[in-house]
């Protein structure tokens, strides 16, 4: 008997385990650490002397349960989408380890608690910036733009484009034209990360009945807003620079970075294979990381 109700108590926090992994799955914790990382560099860029660790944490546990939240509800509402794209038809929602009712609780749950965290322990104007976010990135974009534009990466890029500007009012409590420049760059970054992705599966996109781009343009079209949105990025990556806030070490990192982003992006219109345009995706999710690290270098050391 001792047995049987030790081996019953074994699976049953086998399970509790796996079914928290599957929570912790619905934040896309991957894309919630892109987020944090440009987000702590909104908040150091901010200012000369260092926030505080409490600012630091509160700000990061903040931003990150909206976040967190945002891609909980993106999940519920992208569960019928989810079910046909091979990249995701393995969700937790998809296969029926988490209803919907549980995923939107659990969005309501970390999404209020972040508000909080973010409105008592920060500033009020980085805890609705953030709430706005989310509902840019789960309603708006995922809701309407998704299924209604094929420019709705562009326009709903946006709120993707936020947690610079949410890392800056954190320390600040203000919106200044530096930390703009700094959501600039991840808006102008988009579309180009992507669609490239986008041309990788639009077979998937076509199925789901998604308007991405590959799929209401085509390939070749997509494959020229590629390029053409890289070259405008390489363009808007010089602006913190020409504005002062970085130096010149920050210019050569960003000019090598998105020279490699050009060349990849002639590839694909001009030379491509079956792997270049993930390949592309894959890089670009690289530059992005190594642009904001070179900003946090710049900033302290030069």
């Amino acid at each position: 008997m001792n047995d049987k109700v030790l081996l019953g108590t074994l699976a049953q926090a086998r399970f509790c385990i796996s079914h928290w992994r599957d929570f912790y799955e619905l934040t896309k914790p991957k894309v919630v650490a892109l987020i944090l990382l440009t987000a702590v560099v909104g908040m150091l860029v901010a200012s000369e002397q260092l926030p505080s660790l409490s600012v630091l944490l509160l700000s990061l546990i903040g931003i990150g349960l909206l976040s967190g939240s945002a891609a909980a509800i993106n999940h519920v509402v992208d569960a019928k989408v989810d079910a046909v794209m091979a990249r995701t038809h393995c969700r937790p929602i998809v296969r029926g380890r988490v209803s919907h009712l549980q995923a939107m609780l659990f969005a309501g749950l970390i999404g209020l608690v972040g508000f909080v965290v973010l409105y008592s322990g920060i500033n009020p104007l980085t805890a609705y910036l953030t709430l706005a976010s989310l509902v840019g990135y789960a309603v708006i974009y995922t809701l309407f733009l998704k299924r209604a534009t094929p420019q709705n990466i562009v326009i709903g890029g946006l709120a993707g484009a936020m947690p610079p500007l949410l890392g800056w009012t954190s320390v600040t409590n203000s919106i200044a034209p530096d930390a703009l420049l700094l959501v600039l760059i991840i808006f102008t970054w988009t579309p180009p990360h992507f669609w490239a992705l986008a041309i990788h599966r639009k077979n998937d996109y076509a199925k789901a009945n998604i308007p991405m781009l590959p799929v209401t343009h085509g390939v070749a079209f997509t494959k020229t807003m590629v390029l053409l949105y890289t070259l405008l990025l390489t363009a808007v990556c010089v602006l913190p620079w020409l504005a002062g806030t970085f130096s010149y070490v920050y210019l050569v990192v960003v000019t090598l970075l998105n020279l490699r982003f050009i060349q990849y992006a002639y590839k694909l219109k001009f030379h491509a294979n079956d792997d270049t345009a993930f390949a592309m995706f894959k890089f670009s999710i690289w530059h992005l990381l190594w642009v904001f690290v070179a900003m946090l270098v710049d900033h302290f050391i030069f």
